[in-house]
């Protein structure tokens, strides 16, 4: 019985993903927010699940990887599409911006995460490495970072920061950036707690409580920010560790 119960939290996950995918595709943008990170939260408890229950299988990599490509992969990826179609909506395909039935081009490039969240799992499926660590951007950490951006739209009213997420080209190039980090060989360090001394987890710990600081602070505004700085601190271990 208890076999079952780490592939069921990740089924969770899957259902969420889907839940948010409907979301997101209506402009739901807080509710498809709240799913994925729902799911995201059960992604993290059914590895946790799976190790302390000694009940880790094949099955089990593979249909997590197929929940995140869903939760993590295709939400965010949609939700990019819509906001670059608030920054668009009279740009057609032919670049004949007053043809407003006209195919509408520049969102689709938003569905580049999706296609850099794939390769990202399928990578990870088979690299044995990255059990301690991860190579590049883990895909809930990026659906993390593209999800904040329509929490502070409608959440946090900051005409500075709302007139930047609007910017086409600052979304094509968060995009863009969302991609490489997704697949870089740059070594990231987990959340994988094997005991709970302050020695061993040092980077985890501070980042934890940094990150709780910032939400404080910043509130939504902290999403983007928790992962840019989650970024900056794995380059900064690599660095002293060499």
């Amino acid at each position: 019985m208890k076999k079952h119960i780490p592939n069921a939290l990740t089924l969770l996950n899957l259902l969420s993903g889907s839940i948010a995918v409907i979301l997101a595709v209506n402009s739901n943008f807080v509710l498809a927010a709240f799913f994925v990170f729902l799911g995201i939260f059960f992604d993290f408890f059914d590895g946790f699940a799976a190790r302390k229950l000694n009940v880790s299988s094949a099955l089990g990599l593979q249909l997590d990887s197929l929940a995140d490509m869903v939760t993590s992969g295709l939400v965010p990826g949609i939700v990019m599409f819509k906001l670059l179609e608030l920054t668009s909506p009279y740009e057609s395909f032919y670049g004949d911006s007053d043809a407003s039935d006209g195919f509408l081009f520049l969102p689709y490039i938003g569905l580049l995460i999706t296609l850099a969240s794939a390769y990202r799992l399928a990578k990870f499926n088979i690299d044995e490495e990255q059990q301690e660590f991860f190579k590049g951007l883990p895909t809930p950490a990026n659906a993390m970072l593209i999800l904040g951006l329509p929490l502070i739209l409608e959440l946090q009213n900051s005409d500075v920061v709302n007139a930047l997420i609007l910017n086409k080209w600052f979304l094509i190039g968060l995009t863009i950036l969302s991609c490489y980090i997704l697949n870089a060989n740059t070594k990231l360090f987990a959340l994988k707690f094997k005991n709970f001394g302050f020695k061993d987890n040092a980077i985890r710990y501070t980042f934890l409580i940094l990150s709780i600081v910032l939400i404080v602070v910043l509130k939504y505004i902290a999403l983007p920010v928790i992962i840019l700085m989650y970024i900056l601190m794995s380059v900064l271990n690599n660095i002293t560790s060499k």
